[in-house]
């Protein structure tokens, strides 16, 4: 492994960080130095393309929601030349906000994404989030995009 190789990793490992962070405190332009403007992505509900959709898709469940928090493990990221893919648990909790303040919503899942180097640095051109198991109650999230 070179010394190149390990620096695009470490630089992917922690844009996926940053990714989950700007969830969590819907920092959504913080989104726009790691997803590609033309990126796609699979969030379980069907292929959104674009990084304003993406963000967009992303909203229309947490910007009415609690708290939440967006753990990461188990990252495995394979660097190829000017392109790579990276795999990752996810733990996913929200919190309720308002008269649903109560209850909890998780998922147990997957992000699955595939990266390339551009101007120097990584960016997300596409993600699949693979959810395994749902724990609570999903009424917590807003009415997200097909409800809405």
């Amino acid at each position: 492994m070179t010394l190149d190789m390990l620096l695009a990793e470490r630089e992917i490992y922690r844009a996926l960080v940053r990714f989950a962070r700007a969830m969590d405190y819907r920092d959504w332009g913080a989104l726009d130095a790691i997803v590609s403007p033309d990126a796609s992505a699979d969030l379980g509900m069907g292929m959104v393309h674009g990084r304003a959709e993406i963000v967009a898709f992303m909203r229309s469940f947490l910007d009415e929601c609690g708290p939440t928090q967006h753990l990461l493990g188990n990252v495995m990221i394979d660097v190829q030349g000017d392109t790579a893919q990276s795999s990752c648990y996810v733990s996913d909790m929200h919190k309720g906000s308002g008269d649903k303040s109560t209850a909890t919503f998780a998922t147990l899942g997957e992000y699955h994404d595939t990266w390339e180097r551009a101007g120097g640095g990584w960016r997300m051109t596409h993600r699949t989030k693979r959810n395994r198991a749902h724990i609570g109650d999903i009424g917590v999230l807003g009415s997200g995009p097909a409800r809405r």
